[in-house]
């Protein structure tokens, strides 16, 4: 069902901390004439954390808006606690998103059992699912065993971003799932640097954090890949590596911000507090990455 380059959308801010409505706008459309396939809005890269749940329901509507069916929407809905993640993706799917991405539960450290349980609430909601796997934020990681559980049981739970960063589980979990009969499952990469291995074990695309900068090569990279011709898809890899990597110089967001702000994407590079902008040299690290990648 999601498949392809699939953008996890920044939330734009003004210098005072605002939405930047009008750089959303202008990011969609920059989205949709690089030819993203599925938009993100409301995920780690856009700062979800730190935006009220007004605003989360606003951008969310917002980006639905501006994309008019041109591309899909898979908002995230994501929390710690389930009750909330109900009604963040009962309003996604009232406001009219293809889909939903769901964080596992952070900071609680659910067992297994209570991760099973979390998923199964989320996916009666009647919206597709998509579980983001990233035990670095999260403090939590989803197994293979449980990821194929909640697969099986729950039809609306139709892929898995993978962010654990280990092409290992990577693989058992699609073995893992694909034991069970499920159809359709669909595998992402959540890490770019590992886009092009991921496809190879089995991914069908990425949730990308660099496509907000360069989103017709991140495309160019997935659909050169799942069309089989990997010399292709590992240069275009190689050229850019150091410039994905260098989008977690910093904590994310702040990186792929201070570039689009370079580039005349955004208006500001701000973030809201506890995050801030990247240090003086991170920002000439970046700057020199840019201009090597071209």
């Amino acid at each position: 069902m999601f498949h392809g380059s699939m953008t996890a959308l920044v939330t734009p801010f003004t210098d005072n901390g605002d939405i930047a409505w009008d750089d959303l706008k202008k990011l969609v459309e920059h989205q949709i004439a690089g030819g993203t396939d599925v938009l993100v809005p409301c995920g780690t890269t856009g700062e979800s954390a730190t935006l009220s749940h007004a605003e989360h329901d606003e951008v969310v509507e917002a980006v639905i808006k501006f994309a008019a069916k041109r591309a899909k929407v898979v908002a995230g809905a994501g929390s710690n606690s389930t009750a909330e993640a109900l009604r963040l993706t009962k309003h996604a799917k009232d406001a009219g998103a293809d889909g939903v991405l769901h964080v596992a539960p952070y900071y609680n450290k659910p067992t297994q059992e209570g991760l099973y349980r979390h998923f199964m609430e989320v996916a009666s909601v009647g919206i597709p699912v998509i579980v983001y796997n990233i035990p670095g934020r999260t403090s939590i990681n989803i197994t293979a065993e449980t990821m194929a559980r909640i697969a099986k049981d729950a039809p609306m739970i139709v892929g898995l971003k993978e962010a654990t960063g280990s092409l290992a589980q990577a693989s058992e979990t699609l073995i893992a799932v694909n034991a069970t009969g499920k159809k359709g499952f669909t595998m992402l990469s959540g890490d770019d640097a590992l886009t092009l291995p991921m496809i190879a074990i089995g991914a069908v695309g990425v949730i990308s954090v660099i496509s907000n900068l360069l989103p017709g090569m991140v495309k160019k990279l997935v659909s050169t890949a799942l069309a089989g011709d990997y010399t292709a898809a590992r240069d275009i890899h190689n050229r850019y590596f150091n410039c994905m990597a260098g989008m977690f110089l910093e904590t994310n967001p702040a990186p792929i911000k201070e570039a689009m702000y370079m580039q005349g994407l955004i208006s500001s590079a701000a973030l809201r507090l506890p995050l801030v902008r990247v240090k003086p040299d991170t920002a000439e690290k970046i700057r020199a990455l840019l201009k090597i990648a071209g």
